[in-house]
């Protein structure tokens, strides 16, 4: 049968492949999820196994606007904590590590979080009904065909991607006292100043992971919150929101939850969470 093309018919087509395309959240295997409260993760329960490897933490700056980023370069507080982080993640053995033996190349699976936007990148709704969105985008095909070759030789099928990165998140109001919060992940709330906008969103130091098929498909995805950046009512009011320093990288570092027993690392405790909600193995020794 002869196929008549029409120019609606062409629109749809075009617009659907568009959709499908690196970097693309349709069809990404989960699909955008919109969250009132923390454990931020989405996707499928991970049926734990030994066929999941992890390629190595990595920092994903601002694409737009990089030098609004902390340095990562060599020798710089962002580099040597995602190499504590890839160190610990090693130690936990809940996956393999791929160790490649070229760079990655094409466009890795890119998972999104931060309050749910409307128009210019602000965020939508007033306080008590804002969302987080959760999302990732598509991988290339490229990099979707390296990562399953490089997973095969490391005996796996599944890729737990995880990444260190800055997102916003919006304050809210905990009681009528006033007093302010940000809920940051799993069991991880933390306070914030009085003066701190409700209006205005506050600069988060956040792990974002997904755990991808080998088919580039997203089988569940996930963020934890390590640090906000607070942003006061003054410097709020003129439009001015303060962003994750150096500074605040190195203090990631050694900053501790001193409410649980043992006081650990934040950094660690959001690895061990979001390694257990990927890969669906404990890690976490009991508290």
């Amino acid at each position: 049968m002869k196929r008549v093309w029409t120019a609606a018919t062409l629109t749809i087509a075009i617009g659907l492949a568009a959709c499908a395309s690196t970097g693309s959240t349709f069809q990404s295997g989960v699909g955008d999820t919109y969250l009132d409260s923390a454990p931020w993760y989405a996707g499928a329960f991970v049926i734990p196994g030994n066929d999941i490897a992890h390629l190595p933490i990595r920092f994903q700056g601002d694409r737009e606007m990089p030098v609004a980023d902390p340095a990562s370069a060599p020798g710089s507080e962002m580099a040597a904590l995602i190499a504590e982080m890839n160190a610990y993640l090693d130690a936990r053995g809940a996956s393999a590590r791929i160790h490649a033996e070229s760079s990655q190349p094409g466009t890795a699976p890119d998972v999104q979080f931060g309050c749910e936007t409307a128009g210019a990148d602000e965020c939508a709704g007033y306080e008590e009904h804002r969302r987080m969105r959760l999302a990732v985008g598509r991988p290339s095909q490229t990099w979707t065909q390296w990562a399953a070759a490089e997973a095969q030789r490391a005996g796996a099928s599944r890729v737990l991607v995880i990444t260190l990165e800055i997102g916003d998140y919006m304050p809210r109001q905990r009681d009528w006292k006033g007093r302010k919060e940000v809920r940051l992940g799993t069991m991880h709330t933390v306070d914030l100043p009085w003066l701190t906008s409700l209006d205005q969103p506050v600069n988060v130091l956040q792990l974002t992971g997904a755990l991808m098929d080998s088919n580039g498909q997203a089988i569940r995805i996930g963020a934890e919150g390590l640090l906000a950046r607070r942003t006061n009512l003054a410097l709020a009011g003129f439009g001015i929101q303060q962003l994750i320093s150096d500074d605040d990288v190195a203090r990631v570092r050694t900053l501790r939850r001193e409410d649980l027993p043992g006081a650990p690392l934040v950094w660690q405790l959001a690895l061990d969470h979001m390694v257990e909600q990927l890969t669906g193995k404990t890690v976490i020794a009991a508290q």
